[in-house]
Formats: structure tokens, sequence, C-alpha cells
């Protein structure tokens, strides 16, 4: 699996958010930016991506995922 499939899968699932996908072997970071997060705990912001990659986790296609899931304004703070 390479980070684009995943990129693609959460882009698809997620149109409203930009998507980065990083891939280290089978460990995944995935980077979700959107307004969709607002209001949502970081859970469920979490909850949102697992939900559409839970197959491939399951199934060991990836072995790791870690997950960022902000809205703009919290990645604009991020780069200051």
């Amino acid at each position: 699996m390479q980070a684009e499939d995943v990129r693609e899968r959460l882009a698809s699932a997620l149109p409203d958010c930009q998507i980065e996908v990083q891939n280290d072997g089978n460990k995944f970071l995935v980077i979700a930016i959107g307004e969709r997060f607002n209001d949502l705990s970081r859970v469920r912001r979490q909850q949102l991506i697992y939900a559409e990659l839970n197959d491939l986790l399951a199934e060991g296609t990836i072995h790791a995922l870690t997950i960022r899931a902000m809205t703009p304004e919290e990645w604009q703070a991020r780069q200051q």
C-alpha cells in the first residue's frame, strides 16, 4: 500500500479536507486539515479517519497509523 493510495481513499471520503499521507514501510502518518473538524473532540476526529482505513488496519496492510486531524486555524498555529 502506497501513501498515495491512502491519500486518495481519504480524499474521496473527506472531500472538504486537505489530506497529506506519509509512509515509512507499513507505518503511515495522516495529516487531515478541514473545517469539518470544528467542534469535534480529538477522539472523534481520529474516528472519522479510522473508519475509512479500518479494513486496511484489520488485514495488516497498514501496521501503524498516526493521525493529525485539525482545523485550518489549528494547522496555521502549528506552523508558526
